[in-house]
Protein backbone atom coordinates (compact mmCIF):
# COMPACT_ATOMS: atom_id res chain seq x y z
CA UNK A 1 0.00 0.00 0.00
CA UNK A 2 2.86 2.48 0.75
CA UNK A 3 4.46 1.39 -2.32
CA UNK A 4 1.33 2.25 -3.84
CA UNK A 5 0.78 6.09 -2.01
CA UNK A 6 4.98 7.05 -2.87
CA UNK A 7 4.21 6.05 -6.86
CA UNK A 8 1.08 8.52 -6.91
CA UNK A 9 2.75 10.95 -4.69
CA UNK A 10 5.83 10.57 -7.31
CA UNK A 11 3.55 11.06 -10.33
CA UNK A 12 1.64 14.37 -8.76
CA UNK A 13 5.12 15.93 -8.45
CA UNK A 14 6.04 15.02 -12.03
CA UNK A 15 2.81 16.44 -12.95
CA UNK A 16 3.39 19.34 -10.95
CA UNK A 17 7.01 20.35 -12.08
CA UNK A 18 5.75 19.47 -15.94
CA UNK A 19 2.66 22.31 -15.34
CA UNK A 20 5.35 24.55 -13.75
CA UNK A 21 7.77 24.16 -17.12
CA UNK A 22 4.66 24.09 -19.37
CA UNK A 23 3.40 27.83 -18.08
CA UNK A 24 7.42 28.93 -18.27
CA UNK A 25 7.88 28.16 -22.13
CA UNK A 26 4.27 29.62 -22.75
CA UNK A 27 5.11 32.76 -21.23
CA UNK A 28 8.63 33.20 -22.16
CA UNK A 29 8.02 32.60 -25.46
CA UNK A 30 4.94 35.31 -25.23
CA UNK A 31 1.50 34.12 -23.51
CA UNK A 32 -0.44 36.38 -25.97
CA UNK A 33 1.48 35.29 -28.86
CA UNK A 34 0.72 31.46 -28.01
CA UNK A 35 -2.73 31.66 -26.92
CA UNK A 36 -3.72 33.94 -30.25
CA UNK A 37 -2.36 31.36 -32.70
CA UNK A 38 -3.86 28.64 -30.82
CA UNK A 39 -7.43 30.18 -31.08
CA UNK A 40 -6.62 31.53 -34.56
CA UNK A 41 -7.81 28.13 -35.76
CA UNK A 42 -11.25 28.42 -34.51
CA UNK A 43 -13.57 25.59 -34.29
CA UNK A 44 -13.97 24.69 -37.93
CA UNK A 45 -9.85 23.84 -37.27
CA UNK A 46 -9.58 22.33 -33.91
CA UNK A 47 -12.53 20.22 -35.57
CA UNK A 48 -10.38 19.12 -38.88
CA UNK A 49 -7.56 18.74 -36.05
CA UNK A 50 -10.13 15.95 -33.54
CA UNK A 51 -11.51 14.20 -37.32
CA UNK A 52 -7.74 13.83 -38.37
CA UNK A 53 -6.52 12.08 -35.04
CA UNK A 54 -9.73 9.60 -34.29
CA UNK A 55 -9.00 8.64 -38.12
CA UNK A 56 -5.48 7.12 -36.59
CA UNK A 57 -6.92 4.57 -34.72
CA UNK A 58 -8.08 2.79 -38.34
CA UNK A 59 -4.61 2.27 -38.28
CA UNK A 60 -3.63 1.63 -34.58
CA UNK A 61 -6.68 -0.65 -34.07
CA UNK A 62 -5.54 -2.94 -37.25
CA UNK A 63 -2.25 -3.26 -35.76
CA UNK A 64 -3.29 -4.79 -32.70
CA UNK A 65 -6.33 -6.79 -34.92
CA UNK A 66 -3.93 -8.62 -36.94
CA UNK A 67 -1.83 -10.20 -34.16
CA UNK A 68 -4.80 -12.19 -32.91
CA UNK A 69 -4.70 -15.94 -34.22
CA UNK A 70 -6.89 -16.88 -37.01
CA UNK A 71 -9.39 -18.82 -34.63
CA UNK A 72 -10.22 -15.17 -33.55
CA UNK A 73 -13.78 -14.10 -34.46
CA UNK A 74 -14.12 -10.49 -33.03
CA UNK A 75 -13.89 -7.12 -35.43
CA UNK A 76 -11.71 -5.03 -36.01
CA UNK A 77 -14.34 -2.71 -34.30
CA UNK A 78 -13.18 -4.45 -30.99
CA UNK A 79 -9.71 -3.06 -30.81
CA UNK A 80 -10.02 0.11 -32.42
CA UNK A 81 -12.58 0.96 -29.43
CA UNK A 82 -9.94 -0.92 -27.14
CA UNK A 83 -6.75 1.46 -28.28
CA UNK A 84 -8.94 4.39 -28.32
CA UNK A 85 -9.83 3.75 -24.51
CA UNK A 86 -5.87 3.01 -23.88
CA UNK A 87 -5.18 6.19 -25.86
CA UNK A 88 -7.85 8.17 -23.81
CA UNK A 89 -6.70 7.11 -20.35
CA UNK A 90 -3.01 8.10 -21.55
CA UNK A 91 -3.66 11.25 -22.46
CA UNK A 92 -6.30 12.51 -20.86
CA UNK A 93 -5.76 11.35 -17.27
CA UNK A 94 -2.55 11.83 -15.46
CA UNK A 95 -1.79 8.07 -15.35
CA UNK A 96 1.56 6.26 -16.49
CA UNK A 97 1.79 4.53 -19.90
CA UNK A 98 1.08 1.32 -18.06
CA UNK A 99 -1.96 2.11 -16.47
CA UNK A 100 -3.34 3.09 -20.02
CA UNK A 101 -2.30 0.00 -21.04
CA UNK A 102 -3.82 -1.80 -18.29
CA UNK A 103 -7.25 -0.11 -19.31
CA UNK A 104 -7.24 -0.42 -22.64
CA UNK A 105 -6.73 -4.70 -22.13
CA UNK A 106 -9.40 -4.00 -19.73
CA UNK A 107 -11.27 -2.61 -22.74
CA UNK A 108 -10.93 -5.84 -25.00
CA UNK A 109 -11.53 -8.31 -22.31
CA UNK A 110 -14.85 -6.25 -21.83
CA UNK A 111 -15.71 -6.83 -25.62
CA UNK A 112 -14.58 -10.85 -25.59
CA UNK A 113 -11.24 -10.87 -26.09
CA UNK A 114 -9.51 -13.45 -23.56
CA UNK A 115 -7.31 -11.84 -20.63
CA UNK A 116 -3.87 -13.97 -21.05
CA UNK A 117 -4.56 -12.84 -25.20
CA UNK A 118 -5.27 -9.57 -24.59
CA UNK A 119 -2.02 -9.34 -22.28
CA UNK A 120 0.22 -10.94 -24.65
CA UNK A 121 -1.04 -9.24 -27.67
CA UNK A 122 -0.70 -5.83 -25.55
CA UNK A 123 2.40 -6.42 -25.24
CA UNK A 124 3.14 -7.02 -28.70
CA UNK A 125 1.29 -4.41 -30.00
CA UNK A 126 3.55 -1.93 -27.97
CA UNK A 127 6.43 -3.44 -28.90
CA UNK A 128 6.01 -3.87 -32.55
CA UNK A 129 4.89 0.33 -32.61
CA UNK A 130 8.37 0.72 -30.69
CA UNK A 131 10.28 -0.68 -33.61
CA UNK A 132 8.03 1.34 -35.76
CA UNK A 133 8.89 4.70 -34.33
CA UNK A 134 12.88 3.88 -34.18
CA UNK A 135 12.38 3.52 -38.04
CA UNK A 136 9.88 6.92 -37.88
CA UNK A 137 12.55 8.68 -35.31
CA UNK A 138 15.00 6.79 -38.18
CA UNK A 139 13.30 9.26 -40.97
CA UNK A 140 13.10 12.35 -38.63
CA UNK A 141 16.98 12.24 -38.01
CA UNK A 142 17.26 11.79 -41.93
CA UNK A 143 15.19 15.02 -42.57
CA UNK A 144 16.78 16.91 -39.79
CA UNK A 145 20.15 16.14 -41.28
CA UNK A 146 19.63 17.01 -44.73
CA UNK A 147 17.03 19.51 -44.74
CA UNK A 148 17.19 21.26 -41.08
CA UNK A 149 18.10 24.91 -40.66
CA UNK A 150 21.58 25.57 -39.99
CA UNK A 151 21.73 26.71 -36.50
CA UNK A 152 24.60 26.53 -33.67
CA UNK A 153 21.86 23.87 -32.45
CA UNK A 154 21.80 21.66 -35.21
CA UNK A 155 24.34 19.82 -34.96
CA UNK A 156 23.84 19.05 -31.53
CA UNK A 157 20.48 18.08 -32.07
CA UNK A 158 22.00 15.62 -34.71
CA UNK A 159 24.29 13.78 -33.00
CA UNK A 160 21.92 13.63 -29.54
CA UNK A 161 19.22 11.74 -31.70
CA UNK A 162 21.30 9.64 -33.47
CA UNK A 163 22.73 8.30 -30.08
CA UNK A 164 19.46 7.62 -29.28
CA UNK A 165 18.15 6.38 -32.01
CA UNK A 166 21.04 3.30 -31.64
CA UNK A 167 20.41 2.97 -27.76
CA UNK A 168 16.76 3.40 -28.49
CA UNK A 169 17.03 0.24 -31.12
CA UNK A 170 19.58 -1.88 -29.22
CA UNK A 171 16.91 -1.54 -26.22
CA UNK A 172 14.30 -2.61 -28.89
CA UNK A 173 16.10 -5.53 -29.89
CA UNK A 174 17.29 -7.19 -26.65
CA UNK A 175 13.09 -6.33 -24.99
CA UNK A 176 12.02 -8.44 -28.83
CA UNK A 177 14.58 -11.01 -28.06
CA UNK A 178 13.36 -11.70 -24.41
CA UNK A 179 10.02 -11.85 -25.58
CA UNK A 180 10.79 -14.19 -28.20
CA UNK A 181 13.05 -16.51 -26.00
CA UNK A 182 12.08 -15.51 -22.43
CA UNK A 183 8.65 -15.20 -22.99
CA UNK A 184 7.62 -16.77 -19.29
CA UNK A 185 10.05 -14.68 -17.92
CA UNK A 186 8.67 -11.89 -19.68
CA UNK A 187 4.90 -12.60 -18.67
CA UNK A 188 5.94 -13.38 -15.10
CA UNK A 189 7.06 -10.07 -15.03
CA UNK A 190 4.75 -7.99 -17.09
CA UNK A 191 1.15 -9.41 -16.41
CA UNK A 192 1.12 -8.75 -12.84
CA UNK A 193 1.32 -4.70 -13.77
CA UNK A 194 -1.31 -5.85 -16.28
CA UNK A 195 -3.89 -7.68 -15.10
CA UNK A 196 -4.15 -9.75 -11.56
CA UNK A 197 -2.49 -13.14 -12.20
CA UNK A 198 -2.39 -16.02 -10.82
CA UNK A 199 0.51 -19.08 -12.34
CA UNK A 200 -2.19 -20.56 -14.75
CA UNK A 201 -2.69 -16.72 -16.31
CA UNK A 202 0.72 -15.95 -16.63
CA UNK A 203 1.22 -19.48 -18.20
CA UNK A 204 -1.79 -18.89 -20.78
CA UNK A 205 -0.08 -15.54 -21.18
CA UNK A 206 3.56 -17.11 -22.23
CA UNK A 207 1.82 -19.47 -24.21
CA UNK A 208 0.17 -16.61 -26.34
CA UNK A 209 2.89 -14.51 -26.60
CA UNK A 210 5.16 -17.13 -27.90
CA UNK A 211 1.91 -17.74 -30.71
CA UNK A 212 1.75 -14.80 -31.60
CA UNK A 213 5.65 -14.12 -32.39
CA UNK A 214 5.76 -17.26 -35.01
CA UNK A 215 3.41 -15.58 -37.16
CA UNK A 216 6.32 -13.45 -38.20
CA UNK A 217 4.03 -12.49 -40.82
CA UNK A 218 1.14 -10.54 -39.16
CA UNK A 219 4.22 -8.91 -36.51
CA UNK A 220 5.53 -7.28 -39.52
CA UNK A 221 2.61 -6.53 -40.62
CA UNK A 222 1.73 -5.08 -37.10
CA UNK A 223 4.82 -3.36 -37.78
CA UNK A 224 4.08 -1.76 -41.24
CA UNK A 225 0.64 -0.05 -39.97
CA UNK A 226 2.63 1.49 -36.86
CA UNK A 227 4.68 3.07 -39.31
CA UNK A 228 2.13 4.27 -41.54
CA UNK A 229 0.51 5.40 -38.51
CA UNK A 230 3.33 7.64 -37.00
CA UNK A 231 3.62 9.15 -40.80
CA UNK A 232 0.08 9.61 -40.82
CA UNK A 233 0.51 11.58 -37.23
CA UNK A 234 2.79 13.88 -39.05
CA UNK A 235 0.26 14.87 -41.28
CA UNK A 236 -1.64 16.28 -38.57
CA UNK A 237 0.77 18.13 -36.64
CA UNK A 238 1.36 19.54 -40.76
CA UNK A 239 -2.30 20.22 -40.67
CA UNK A 240 -1.90 21.79 -37.33
CA UNK A 241 1.17 24.26 -38.33
CA UNK A 242 -0.55 25.51 -41.26
CA UNK A 243 -3.68 26.31 -39.42
CA UNK A 244 -1.95 28.20 -36.73
CA UNK A 245 -0.33 30.38 -39.97
CA UNK A 246 3.18 28.74 -39.35
CA UNK A 247 4.91 27.58 -43.08
CA UNK A 248 5.90 24.60 -42.08
CA UNK A 249 6.49 22.04 -45.23
CA UNK A 250 5.04 18.02 -44.07
CA UNK A 251 9.34 16.27 -44.49
CA UNK A 252 9.61 19.16 -41.37
CA UNK A 253 6.36 18.19 -39.82
CA UNK A 254 7.92 14.44 -39.76
CA UNK A 255 11.45 15.59 -38.36
CA UNK A 256 9.82 17.70 -35.56
CA UNK A 257 7.32 15.08 -34.52
CA UNK A 258 9.26 12.20 -34.69
CA UNK A 259 12.15 13.74 -32.15
CA UNK A 260 9.14 15.46 -30.37
CA UNK A 261 7.71 11.59 -29.68
CA UNK A 262 11.49 10.59 -29.08
CA UNK A 263 11.49 12.78 -26.41
CA UNK A 264 8.22 11.56 -24.88
CA UNK A 265 9.14 8.42 -25.10
CA UNK A 266 12.61 8.69 -23.19
CA UNK A 267 10.44 10.27 -20.44
CA UNK A 268 7.63 7.94 -20.20
CA UNK A 269 7.55 8.41 -16.56
CA UNK A 270 6.41 11.96 -16.66
CA UNK A 271 2.60 12.04 -16.64
CA UNK A 272 1.14 13.03 -19.86
CA UNK A 273 4.76 14.15 -20.92
CA UNK A 274 3.73 17.38 -19.18
CA UNK A 275 6.47 20.06 -20.23
CA UNK A 276 8.42 17.31 -21.81
CA UNK A 277 6.27 17.79 -25.21
CA UNK A 278 6.01 21.61 -24.69
CA UNK A 279 9.77 21.53 -24.71
CA UNK A 280 10.43 19.53 -26.96
CA UNK A 281 8.20 21.59 -29.22
CA UNK A 282 10.30 24.91 -28.09
CA UNK A 283 13.66 23.74 -28.80
CA UNK A 284 13.15 22.40 -32.11
CA UNK A 285 10.79 24.79 -33.34
CA UNK A 286 14.12 27.14 -35.01
CA UNK A 287 15.52 24.09 -36.05
CA UNK A 288 12.39 23.46 -38.83
CA UNK A 289 12.33 27.01 -39.27
CA UNK A 290 9.50 28.01 -37.36
CA UNK A 291 8.76 30.52 -34.05
CA UNK A 292 8.12 29.06 -30.83
CA UNK A 293 5.14 30.49 -30.04
CA UNK A 294 3.82 28.47 -33.35
CA UNK A 295 5.28 25.28 -32.05
CA UNK A 296 3.99 25.75 -28.66
CA UNK A 297 0.52 26.75 -29.93
CA UNK A 298 0.40 23.67 -31.85
CA UNK A 299 1.45 21.39 -28.53
CA UNK A 300 -1.34 23.27 -26.61
CA UNK A 301 -3.87 22.77 -29.33
CA UNK A 302 -2.89 18.98 -29.26
CA UNK A 303 -3.18 18.78 -25.60
CA UNK A 304 -6.94 20.25 -26.15
CA UNK A 305 -7.48 17.84 -28.91
CA UNK A 306 -6.36 14.70 -26.75
CA UNK A 307 -8.93 15.94 -23.82
CA UNK A 308 -11.97 16.85 -26.33
CA UNK A 309 -11.13 13.00 -27.69
CA UNK A 310 -10.57 11.44 -24.44
CA UNK A 311 -12.92 12.44 -21.68
CA UNK A 312 -16.31 11.34 -24.13
CA UNK A 313 -14.59 8.04 -24.55
CA UNK A 314 -14.02 7.25 -21.05
CA UNK A 315 -17.13 8.51 -19.94
CA UNK A 316 -18.49 5.85 -22.16
CA UNK A 317 -16.01 3.00 -21.20
CA UNK A 318 -17.22 3.73 -17.32
CA UNK A 319 -20.30 3.34 -18.32
CA UNK A 320 -19.91 -0.04 -19.83
CA UNK A 321 -17.73 -1.14 -17.03
CA UNK A 322 -20.76 0.31 -14.39
CA UNK A 323 -23.32 -2.11 -16.13
CA UNK A 324 -21.31 -4.73 -16.17
CA UNK A 325 -21.05 -4.33 -12.43
CA UNK A 326 -24.77 -4.31 -11.89
CA UNK A 327 -25.37 -7.45 -14.40
CA UNK A 328 -22.52 -8.72 -11.71
CA UNK A 329 -20.08 -9.81 -14.45
CA UNK A 330 -16.49 -10.31 -13.80
CA UNK A 331 -14.13 -9.58 -16.98
CA UNK A 332 -11.14 -11.47 -15.20
CA UNK A 333 -13.06 -14.84 -15.03
CA UNK A 334 -11.60 -15.89 -18.48
CA UNK A 335 -8.27 -16.35 -16.49
CA UNK A 336 -9.37 -18.86 -14.82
Amino acid sequence: MMRGIGMKLRIAILAVLGGALTFYLVTHAGLHAVLAAATSVGWGGFAILCVAALLLFLLLGPAWRVLMPRSTRLGWSVFIWARMVRDAASEALPVSQVGGMAIGVRAAVLHGVAPPLAVASMVVDVTTEMLAQIAYVALGVLILSLRAARTPLTPSFTLVFSVGLLLAAAAGGVFLALQRYGHHWVASKLVGRVLPASAKFTAAAAAALDAIYRARLHVILSVVLHFCEWVAGAAGTWIAFRLVGAPVDFPAAIAMESLVYATRSAAFLVPNALGVQEAAYAMLAPVVGVGKEFALAVSLLKRARDVAIGIPILLIWQAVEGRRALAGKNPDNGSS
